[in-house]
C-alpha cells in the first residue's frame, strides 16, 4: 500500500515539474503577444479574485482573494513579467477596466481606503520574484512559506499607512494606532494565511523548476 502511495506522489510530482518546465520553456519563447496574453492573463485573474469579496461592518477595507493571486503572479511569473501582470492590473483599473473591487474603476480607487493596499501587492509580486528568480526556495516549503509572509506583510507596510492618511486627512476622522490595527490588518491575518499557504502549494505545482532561471546572471552562484 505504501509503495503505491509512494508511486502515485512520484508521479504527480514528475507532472507538476513537466507544467513547470513547460511553463518557464513557454515565458522564455513566448512572444511579444503571448507575453501580453500571458500578463494579461494574471491581471484578469487579479482583477477576478477582487470581486470574491466579504464586506465588514466596521472597516472600508474588505476581504478578497487579491492576496492568492498577486502571490500567485510572483511564483508563477517571476519579477519581470509578475510586476508587468500587478502593473497592469493596477495601472489599468486606475485607467478604467472595471476590475477593482465590485467592478469599480478609475484613480478614484486609488484614492480610496484600499490605495495603498493595491500599491502594496505590486510592490509583493515585485518582492516574490525577485526571491524566486534567484534563490532555490520554491522546493523548501518552510522558505517559501516565509517569504510569502513578508510579501503579504509588505502589502500592510504600504496599506496601513494610506488608510491612515484616508480615514484621518481624506475623511477628517480621528483614529487611533489600535483603531487603526482594528480596521486594517487583525481582521485579515487570518484569511491571509490560508490564501499564501493555498498560493505556495499552487504555485509549487506550476511555477518553473528549481534551477531554470530566466538569465544566467539571476543565478545565485553567478559571481
Amino acid at each position: 500500500m505504501s509503495l503505491a502511495v509512494t508511486s502515485v506522489a512520484r508521479s504527480s510530482l514528475r507532472r507538476s515539474r513537466t507544467a513547470g518546465s513547460q511553463l518557464y520553456q513557454y515565458r522564455r519563447e513566448a512572444d511579444v503577444l503571448e507575453t501580453l496574453l500571458l500578463v494579461g492573463g494574471f491581471a484578469a485573474l487579479t482583477g477576478l479574485a477582487a470581486q470574491i469579496r466579504i464586506p465588514l461592518w466596521f472597516t472600508p477595507v474588505p476581504i478578497t482573494l487579491q492576496t492568492f493571486a498577486f502571490l500567485l503572479a510572483g511564483l508563477v511569473l517571476g519579477a519581470r513579467y509578475g510586476g508587468l501582470s500587478q502593473g497592469l492590473y493596477v495601472g489599468g483599473g486606475a485607467l478604467g477596466v472595471p476590475w477593482f473591487q465590485s467592478m469599480g474603476a478609475g484613480f478614484g480607487h486609488l484614492a480610496g481606503p484600499t490605495g495603498g493596499y493595491l500599491v502594496g501587492m505590486f510592490v509583493s509580486t515585485l518582492f516574490v520574484g525577485y526571491v524566486v528568480d534567484r534563490f532555490h526556495v520554491r522546493e523548501q516549503l518552510p522558505a517559501l512559506l516565509g517569504v510569502l509572509g513578508i510579501a503579504n506583510a509588505l502589502v500592510y507596510v504600504v496599506g496601513l499607512p494610506w488608510l491612515f492618511v484616508w480615514s484621518t486627512v481624506i475623511s477628517g476622522g480621528s483614529v487611533g494606532a489600535w483603531e487603526l490595527l482594528t480596521m486594517g490588518l487583525f481582521p485579515f491575518v487570518a484569511g491571509d494565511v490560508v490564501k499564501l499557504v493555498g498560493a505556495a502549494g499552487v504555485g509549487r505545482l506550476v511555477a518553473p523548476p528549481e534551477g531554470c532561471y530566466e538569465d544566467a546572471a539571476l543565478r545565485p552562484d553567478t559571481e
